[in-house]
């Protein structure tokens, strides 16, 4: 999905499959990281988490780095913030932030509206992280580090309307309730700024690997 969203030939993908303990050898072997969403909790007691929290700390100011959704919970952890498991539940269907600190990385307007999926938060910010975009859900939901080249966000730029919902629906009765799955599924009928914000992660990297 992610290659789909930055460009199938824009850039020369590895992928690294951190959680069955496939670690880099070192932050250079690529010339910028994305860490993606999880089924894990960056809390839960997993040795793959605190290994993927000491390569992140390695990495700081040796190369760029972007985080979403789960990445973005384990970047703020490795860097001084804290995540829990949110008491508000599920941030479910399409939410829309509004950009608080315009990067020159970025255009457009100012607010984004992705997909939304998850129930931890980031309620404690790193030291030198900013709030970069959020709303009332989710008063931490983009972060920019101004101490090294990375941003971070909650939502799912990669995430298409189709897969989104079929994923909604797979966890229908089980994670979600009918209501709550069928009030998110309704929110995919307006137009999203997927292809926007994976823009704005193009440029991103592109300035910060100049």
């Amino acid at each position: 999905m992610f290659r789909k969203l930055l460009g199938e030939d824009a850039y020369d993908y590895s992928v690294f499959a951190v959680d069955e303990g496939e670690l880099p050898a070192s932050p250079e072997v690529c010339d910028a990281w994305l860490v993606t969403g999880s089924s894990c909790g960056v809390y839960d007691p997993l040795p793959w988490i605190g290994e993927l929290k000491g390569f992140l700390n390695a990495a700081k100011g040796r190369a760029p780095l972007v985080g979403i959704c789960f990445g973005h919970q384990v970047m703020a952890e490795a860097f001084g913030g804290k995540v829990i498991k949110s008491p508000k539940g599920w941030g479910l269907g399409e939410h829309q932030y509004a950009v608080l600190r315009a990067e020159d990385w970025m255009d457009g307007p100012d607010h984004i509206r992705l997909p939304a999926s998850h129930q931890d938060q980031v309620v404690e910010l790193p030291p030198h992280a900013e709030v970069m975009a959020a709303n009332a859900f989710a008063p931490m939901g983009a972060l920019v580090y101004r101490d090294q080249p990375a941003i971070s966000l909650q939502l799912h730029p990669e995430f298409e309307p189709q897969y989104a919902v079929a994923l909604i629906e797979a966890r229908r009765g089980s994670r979600y309730a009918d209501e709550e799955a069928d009030r998110a599924i309704a929110s995919y009928r307006a137009p999203d700024d997927r292809a926007r914000v994976g823009g704005w992660i193009r440029n991103f990297l592109a300035r910060a690997t100049a």
